[in-house]
């Protein structure tokens, strides 16, 4: 064989082959199975997966190859033998395809005749290549083997028995997620695919293992037995549960949206999907769900005409125009729905608006930033520091690529009140109470290194000293030439920001703690959304209050006057910005509930009803024309004083009650992750509390009971508290936290 290349004109780094006879370049190194995807030339498969690791077990992908004339003895697996130059191969000559069809026969042997019962068919990879592959008559006459299922938890269902061993779940679990939790157990033919220990996923991706699965073996236990891919339509949407904007499908029949999938963007999530975003949809059905709207009558609501309702909501804002109103917006509303909001509170004279409904301290008058790194390349720095943020909670696909970059050889430094839970080497971490986490962070040392990302988390975004971490982390960045990613704190923070959904009076604290006398409250459950319930509820509750509103529930109920149903963003036709600061579109898929509106078009029909300028178009598309940044003279807020004493509270968000959606998903509700209300300190501050016992505990504004976990993760001097919880919402305030009765 000569030495001398095939075509020397090619780059130094690839090499010529010749798949079926088309002459083509691919990189040294990369494999035949994707040189030939490359040149769209199909090569069956099973266990090779573009985003994991190559394992080669299923043997289907087999071809025929020959290097310097010689052909290679028998055939090889495209997945695993390198390209070479001047490498001839055959993908569907009688070698090729004898191989491919022995393998599909092997792979059928013990493959169970239940395609009519199984919810992968229409969709099953193994079904497919079987048609092209697959003899009409089956030589295996003896017993098929069976496998005993166990149970993986409320979002996946398993039948075993189907499973072809091609181990993708398996390197989903263990490259991806980094839990490790699915392994190979047994050998040959008693081969078995399982958890080893019988405990369902604790993964926070668990869901990706369904799609990657080329056969029935996993399947979406929430969608089960629910209906045939052929009858379904892929709407597209996006993740709304927090700032990455993750792209899907909603499947929908006959307006029902029935499941979620990912949709491939390799700028935001790849291919992959939280179970947060993938599973969500099933609480958009809840029994408490706004379907007409309510006026209060008495102590009591009744139904309402939407005229007879708008009407009502008219008169409480004339009535109260100025600054004599507030309007808080959930961090989640689209860009379209803040534009509006933006424009009647102006019409209505009012610098009361505000969405950053989660923090306390506003002080610098600090609004959501676009990630100066992008998401994508973070993978690709060579430190990254994290401060004040439950990653893998708040952000799990950001986690992910944290965890790619650490795979490359990246350093992660990591600065937190509590030593949360990461599925990567820590290089060096800084647990400190939160009235410290500033002064921690100018001690983090880096080394002399080119490529650093700073993120910074809702931990600390919400903490009480939030304007002093924020200053830290701009210093700590500028002097280490590292660039700033901070969480913006809700799916669209970013894009209220921009569309001026923020206080030129009153930031959200301001205007609960200074009450007013009448509030707007757009997609909001007032007593869990809030970062101090009991003061919101205090003012919320003598006020007169028009809720555009999700869910009537009973926080909702407590304290408005008018309900108006609104739809939810798998309903609505909307815009997002993610926190790479890209607009984002969802088309609408799930049906409207009852009479309930799109939040866009019961703001205009407010606004025409009050005659405020910027409601004269009458589409979408006259709507979104209309559209523009908005430069809005930021109101600060006032420095927080930490009151009392005792412990620092340290709160991060629950990962599955997050917003009103997720809490009322019962798949989600059953999840491992959602662990309930508790309080965790560290030992030495449990004065003789036991791990487990109901304790009373008391911050300035409320008291709570919550069984105490003992844990030496949560910095001596804290209690860590999870929010979105009801039992929770009295100690989510900016003061100390004491132990009232233990």
């Amino acid at each position: 064989m000569s030495a001398q290349p095939v075509n020397p004109n090619l780059p130094p780094d690839h090499v010529t082959v010749f798949i079926d006879g088309v002459e083509m370049a691919a990189p040294k190194g990369s494999m035949i199975i994707q040189a030939a995807d490359k040149a769209g030339i199909p090569i069956p498969r099973f266990c090779y997966h573009e985003k994991l690791p190559i394992a080669a077990n299923c043997r289907m992908c087999m071809v025929d190859t020959e290097v310097g004339g010689r052909a290679a003895p028998k055939p090889s697996p495209a997945c695993a033998t390198p390209v070479m130059d001047g490498m001839k191969i055959y993908t569907r000559n009688d070698k090729a395809l004898k191989a491919q069809r022995n393998v599909m026969e092997f792979l059928l042997i013990n493959h169970p005749l239940d395609c009519p019962v199984c919810d992968q068919g229409g969709e099953c990879e193994l079904q497919d290549l079987s048609l092209g592959y697959g003899r009409s008559v089956n030589r295996f006459v003896e017993r098929k083997r069976t496998v005993a299922d166990e149970d993986l938890g409320p979002l996946v269902a398993s039948e075993m028995t189907r499973c072809i061993q091609c181990t993708r779940c398996i390197r989903v679990t263990a490259e991806i997620a980094g839990t490790y939790e699915l392994g190979g157990m047994y050998r040959g033919e008693n081969l078995q695919i399982g958890t080893f220990d019988g405990k369902p996923l604790t993964t926070e991706l668990s869901g990706n293992v369904i799609d990657v699965c080329p056969v029935g073996a996993l399947t979406n236990k929430v969608f089960r037995f629910k209906a045939r891919p052929w009858e379904l339509t892929a709407r597209p949407s996006l993740g709304y549960h927090d700032a990455l904007g993750s792209n899907l499908f909603h499947h929908v029949r006959r307006g029902e949206l029935l499941r979620s999938v990912p949709r491939d963007n390799e700028a935001v999530n790849e291919c992959w999907l939280s179970d947060r975003d993938r599973y969500a949809h099933a609480g958009l059905t809840a029994g408490d769900r706004a379907t007409v709207p309510l006026i209060r009558d008495g102590e009591n609501f009744r139904e309402a005409s939407w005229e007879e309702a708008l009407a009502k909501a008219a008169q409480i804002l004339q009535d109260n125009a100025g600054d004599n109103l507030g309007v808080l917006v959930h961090p989640a509303t689209s860009n379209e729905e803040g534009a509006l909001l933006a424009r009647l509170a102006a019409g209505l004279g009012t610098g009361n608006l505000d969405h950053r409904i989660a923090q306390q301290d506003l002080s610098d008058g600090a609004q959501a930033q676009a990630f100066a790194m992008p998401v994508a390349e973070i993978e690709q720095a060579d430190v990254i520091v994290i401060v004040g943020s439950h990653l893998r909670f708040e952000v799990p696909l950001l986690h992910q690529r944290v965890r790619k970059a650490v795979k490359r050889g990246a350093r992660v430094f990591v600065v937190n009140p509590v030593d949360f839970e990461f599925t990567f080497a820590i290089a060096g971490k800084q647990i400190v109470p939160p009235s410290q986490l500033a002064s921690a962070l100018a001690n983090v040392d880096v080394g002399d290194t080119g490529n650093v990302a700073v993120i910074v988390g809702g931990v600390a975004e919400n903490s009480p000293y939030a304007a002093a971490i924020r200053s830290a982390a701009t210093a700590f960045a500028a002097a280490r030439n590292a660039r700033l990613c901070r969480i913006p704190q809700g799916a669209n923070a970013l894009g209220l920001s921009r569309a001026g959904v923020l206080p030129s009076t009153r930031d959200a604290q301001t205007m609960l703690r200074e009450p007013r006398k009448a509030y707007v409250l757009y997609g909001i459950e007032p007593g869990l959304d809030f970062a101090d319930q009991q003061v919101a509820m205090k003012a919320l509750g003598p006020a007169q209050v028009v809720a555009f509103s999700q869910f009537a529930c009973t926080s909702t109920r407590a304290v408005a006057d008018v309900v108006l149903p609104i739809g939810a963003l798998p309903e609505i036709d909307a815009s997002l910005t993610n926190l790479d600061g890209i607009e984002q579109q969802a088309q609408p898929a799930g049906k409207l509930p009852g009479q309930a509106h799109s939040g866009w078009r019961v703001l205009r029909a407010l606004g025409g009803d009050l005659h405020v300028a910027g409601f004269e178009f009458t589409d979408l598309v006259g709507l979104r024309a209309s559209l523009a940044p908005q430069a809005v003279q930021v109101a600060k807020g006032a420095a927080v004083a930490v009151s009392g004493s005792g412990l620092d509270v340290v709160v991060s968000q629950a990962i599955y009650r997050v917003d009103a959606v997720t809490r009322r998903c019962d798949a989600l509700q059953a999840h491992p992750l959602t662990t309930g209300p508790r309080a965790v300190l560290h030992p030495v501050d449990a004065a003789g509390m036991a791990d487990g016992a109901m304790v009373q505990l008391a911050t300035g504004s409320g008291k709570a009971t919550l069984p105490v976990r003992l844990d030496v993760r949560v910095a001596a001097g804290s209690v860590w508290i999870e929010s979105g919880y009801g039992a929770t919402a009295p100690l989510l305030t900016a003061g100390k936290l004491e132990v009232v009765r233990a």
